[in-house]
């Protein structure tokens, strides 16, 4: 999931993949704006056949956070 991840956010923002990991955060080591955020989000939802919960996703700061989310989604 968190190799699925680094494609997604590179369709949004400019990053080395080989130096995200874990707990890189989005908004903070990515530049990620809420926008962003969010239609990566949908297109995580539609790639990988879920729904995000948009409080949750609110809530979730890292790379990390958001991969083990989707990961229980996807279990």
């Amino acid at each position: 999931m968190f190799e699925k991840l680094i494609e997604l956010m590179a369709n949004y923002v400019e990053f080395d993949a080989a130096e995200v990991t874990e707990n890189t955060r989005f908004a903070e080591d990515l530049g990620f704006n809420s926008y962003d955020y969010m239609c990566m989000l949908g297109d995580a939802e539609d790639e990988l056949e879920l729904e995000i919960e948009e409080e949750t996703a609110g809530r979730l700061k890292t790379v990390g956070e958001l991969a083990a989310y989707l990961e229980g989604l996807n279990a």
